[in-house]
């Protein structure tokens, strides 16, 4: 046997061929729930299929919650299997936040029988069930489910080609087709509840059987899971499509599905942001620039969305002439690009863009901002050289982080390697992997493998920001691609006066900024930061003698940048307090007869209260002080 070698917590170990993570035994930490090796999510107990850089996942890693709820899922179809043995089992995956198991069953499941399957789920746990990685030819498997009557999963096995070998997870009496990874055992999973129940077609196709789909959620103590269902509540009341309308900032109507109309506040919410990364983007070298939004369809058939988008676009004839409206941006920025004659000094070349996409998505898949037909991005396309491709994607990731930290959100770092659907040559593809995954380990990022979901011109990297409810959104792409300079003969002159190719790095560091805002709405509940926030401060004269003192306050305030608001209304000052925090306005700045003659302001904050008196020139400056851009 030969031996491997591995970077484990900052040593390098070296160990015999066959070692399993389970066998690190100093090095792994009591809550391990699998391993990560080199980008792969692996067992614990399974043999680690070479060396490299070993890490180990919890339940507060994203991958190691997706295994710790795809076991969640054999767990609960061996509980299904346990109470009607007649059950036929077809597939359960891992979701966002639970799982779910669709199994055909004779009859539909009655709310009491959840209960039951619930109760019967707990006894396993209680069991501490080995879990068991069986590798199998695809005879030994075709048999081993005929043998249990698995007729679904028969159809799963028949459609592998011959001389495969195919992986299976036995716990107790249980055992199920998978491909994995999973937990350790079954007494891991301390708290399970089943949460509803649907119905699937096998396959997604109405000619085959109806599954009964059993959704469910788990954590691995009660108090996790108690406070999962206090977020969901949570949840409820941040719903952005609840609060848009209410704080007055967007709404959408019938007569636009999938495009937002934006109220003046929404819309001063919407150009902050936008202000906040042109702002960014001035200091890191990029120029901005705008296409055109319709493009004759010669121009997608060249870029290859024709043959691999042409579904999600608009599309349009006139004059006998086919149009599409643009989905995103890259080829208009390689045409520009395209128009002058570079030299390799000229390189990098940063082309920032914030217009108009749209995207065909379908009527159901439509949900408030954070899926709409109609969006805009902070997009830009970087034409850079081979040799400059470490330092600029490691710019692109120092600005991710600086504009992730400025709204308070983690995140984790998925890359995303060639689809099935790929366009250009397989050694172009490989050599944008390898660059790109060079440029995770130089930087020491910690990421996981989503193996064929590269964009179809190049591999990428998908960041998910956490908000402050725990929940994942993809947001920001970083895609480095090969492939379009190709399409579009791109080309700079070298030191040497040869002509060579430039490659493109494509990024959207918030995603779609409608996306972003509905995100946000949801992350701050509403409550946004002082900077941020449409209306950041209200004044509010205690009596009519005080309302031009409120209004040259409020004047004084505009004039340096800030975004103010006076409520003269004939109402108590503490019903327009009230008003003022249903709004979530920051700053409320009172004023009374006594702020008119020692020329101060009483200030109230929206989430520390009563703020005491404070002369008025010097909280002037306090509070633009407080109101600045966090640009890094």
């Amino acid at each position: 046997m030969k031996d491997l070698s591995f970077e484990v917590c900052g040593q390098v170990l070296v160990k015999e061929e066959g070692v399993r993570p389970i066998d690190f035994q100093d090095a792994m930490p009591d809550d391990a729930l699998a391993a990560w090796i080199d980008g792969d999510v692996i067992d614990l107990k399974r043999p680690l299929p070479h060396g490299g850089r070993l890490q180990w996942l919890s339940f507060a890693d994203h991958s190691g919650q997706l295994v710790f709820r795809h076991s969640s899922a054999h767990l609960l179809a061996q509980a299904v299997k346990r109470i009607w043995p007649e059950a036929k089992l077809g597939t359960g995956p891992a979701l966002e936040d639970g799982f779910y198991y669709d199994i055909w069953l004779p009859y539909p499941l009655k709310e009491d029988d959840l209960a039951k399957a619930e109760e019967m789920m707990r006894t396993i746990v209680r069991e501490n069930l080995n879990i068991e990685r069986l590798e199998l030819s695809r005879e030994d498997a075709l048999a081993l489910f005929q043998d249990r009557q698995e007729d679904f999963k028969l159809d799963i096995i028949r459609r592998i080609p011959e001389g495969t070998t195919i992986s299976a997870y036995q716990q107790g009496e249980f055992v199920d087709l998978c491909s994995g990874p999973h937990l350790p055992r079954t007494g891991i999973i301390q708290a399970v509840k089943l949460t509803n129940v649907s119905g699937a077609y096998w396959r997604g196709n109405e000619s085959n059987p109806m599954m009964t789909r059993i959704y469910g959620t788990s954590f691995p103590s009660q108090a996790e899971l108690d406070e999962h269902f206090r977020r969901l509540e949570e949840a409820k009341l941040r719903d952005h499509r609840r609060l848009g309308p209410q704080l007055d900032l967007f709404s959408f109507r019938d007569e636009a599905p999938g495009f937002a109309f934006w109220h003046p506040k929404g819309y001063q919410l919407y150009r902050t942001l936008e202000d906040f990364s042109r702002r960014l983007q001035m200091d890191w070298g990029y120029e901005e620039v705008s296409t055109p939004w319709i493009y004759r369809v010669g121009l997608w058939q060249r870029s290859g969305h024709w043959n691999h988008y042409r579904d999600n676009m608009f599309l349009m004839e006139r004059e006998d002439e086919a149009l599409g409206a643009k989905p995103m941006n890259c080829p208009g920025h390689a045409l520009l690009f395209k128009e002058s004659l570079h030299s390799y000094r000229d390189l990098p070349i940063r082309y920032a863009e914030y217009g108009p996409l749209s995207r065909f998505e379908r009527s159901g898949t439509l949900h408030g901002l954070l899926r709409v037909r109609g969006f805009h991005q902070d997009d830009a396309h970087l034409f850079v050289r081979e040799d400059q491709i470490d330092q600029e994607m490691f710019a692109v990731l120092d600005l991710v982080d600086i504009v992730y930290r400025a709204f308070g959100l983690s995140y984790e770092v998925v890359f995303s390697t060639r689809p099935d659907d790929f366009m250009g040559s397989l050694d172009l593809w490989n050599k944008a992997e390898k660059d790109l995954e060079a440029v995770l380990h130089d930087r020491d990022i910690k990421y996981q493998i989503n193996p064929g979901d590269g964009a179809f011109y190049g591999p990428k990297l998908d960041i998910s920001a956490i908000d402050s409810l725990g929940r994942h959104w993809q947001l920001a792409t970083i895609q480095l691609d090969f492939q379009l300079p190709e399409k579009f003969d791109l080309a700079y002159i070298d030191q040497d006066g040869s002509t060579k190719r430039p490659v493109m790095i494509h990024r959207a560091i918030m995603g779609s900024t409608e996306r972003f805002v509905g995100i946000l709405v949801e992350h701050y509940g509403g409550a946004f930061p002082l900077w941020l926030a449409p209306v950041q401060a209200m004044v509010i004269p205690i009596t009519d003698r005080q309302v031009n003192y409120a209004d040259e306050i409020a004047a004084t305030l505009k004039r340096r940048g800030l975004r103010v608001e006076v409520d003269a209304r004939n109402q108590t000052m503490n019903y327009k307090i009230r008003e003022a925090q249903i709004r979530k306005i920051p700053r409320m700045l009172i004023v009374g007869g006594r702020d008119l003659e020692n020329h101060t302001v009483s200030v109230r904050s929206r989430d520390k209260g009563d703020l005491g008196a404070k002369p008025w020139p010097e909280y002037l400056e306090e509070l633009l002080e407080q109101a600045e851009m966090p640009l890094g």
